[in-house]
């Protein structure tokens, strides 16, 4: 007597068997990689050097990262608290602090730059919101490993937990630091307890030039000297410097645009303007000069002005 055979089976265990073979990993998973969670931060992408202006940067993984610059605003990544920085990988976490009022926010890199050399970081208008600032502003940036969960409210486009505010004592060191890094304000002579006797410029160094007031908008342009009509800080005594400028011999006017700490900061600054540079003190000195007429002089001023040293001024013996 033949029993009934039941032809679904062979069917079910094939398929049964079928699905062990893979449950085993055998076949690669097709799904796209995860776009949340941890998984959302890798692979940091580090990138090639590039250049601005003339100075190469070379993007690395610097864990240790700290430095003080300039914040600037910009259209970063596709919104959220986010920034951009020209070195460090992408993306990476740091803690942005101003030095104007100490509030530290922690920001997600998301992009290369900002292509200025003047600027350290370029924040999204929503971070700059959240540390209060509304333009060009100092800052220091420190590279951080935050918890998982501030990572993950920056990658949604949320603002992370708040950090402690940087203490004043600190500030004004970080201060310091970013000021003996940038181009300083040439120091103002002491004031003098008895008249010295003049001594005559060194045409090299400059030595023996002491500063006058710089002229106001009105007198760069036309011939006539101005009528008194501007601004006391725009035509600060132009009756007490014009009789100086009239007794200066021909060849004996300089203008120095700016002060360096370095060698290196004060030729690459000189290179671009076609100045000189020298050491007659304390700071490395960029200068234009000497001219003949006080025109020429008032002429390379405003050049020298629009290339960004607004500190710029006129020079004469004593």
């Amino acid at each position: 007597m033949r029993l009934p055979v039941n032809r679904a089976l062979p069917l079910a265990a094939l398929i049964l068997l079928n699905g062990c073979g893979h449950s085993g990993g055998g076949v690669p998973s097709t799904q796209p990689p995860a776009t949340s969670g941890p998984a959302a931060d890798y692979p940091m992408i580090i990138g090639a050097p590039f250049t601005i202006d003339g100075i190469t940067y070379t993007p690395a993984d610097k864990l240790n990262y700290d430095a003080v610059g300039y914040a600037s605003i910009g259209d970063v990544g596709k919104g959220g608290v986010v920034g951009a920085h020209k070195t460090l990988p992408l993306p990476s976490y740091v803690e942005v602090t101003s030095l104007i009022s100490g509030k530290t926010i922690l920001v997600r890199l998301e992009g290369r730059g900002p292509m200025n050399n003047n600027l350290l970081v370029e924040l999204s208008p929503q971070a700059a919101a959240q540390l209060g600032i509304s333009g060009r502003t100092p800052v220091r940036v420190r590279r951080v490993n935050p918890p998982e969960a501030d990572r993950a409210m920056l990658r949604t486009g949320k603002e992370a937990s708040q950090r402690m505010e940087t203490p004043k004592p600190l500030l004004d060191v970080l201060m310091r630091k970013l000021k003996e890094e940038e181009p300083l304000q040439a120091p103002k002579p002491a004031p003098k307890a008895e008249p010295e006797p003049a001594a005559k410029p060194d045409p090299k160094t400059g030595a023996g030039l002491k500063p006058i007031p710089s002229p106001s908008p009105s007198a760069i342009a036309p011939a006539k000297p101005p009528s008194g009509s501007g601004s006391p800080d725009t035509a600060a005594k132009p009756n007490e410097a014009e009789p100086a400028l009239k007794s200066v011999d021909s060849g004996s006017l300089y203008i120095q645009a700016a002060a360096f700490s370095t060698r290196e900061r004060a030729d690459k600054a000189a290179a671009k303007i076609g100045g000189t540079v020298s050491k007659p003190g304390k700071f490395w000195l960029m200068r234009l000069g000497p001219f003949k007429t006080k025109a020429e002089a008032e002429a390379s001023l405003a050049k020298v002005k629009a290339a960004g040293y607004s500190d710029a001024r006129i020079l004469r013996p004593d």
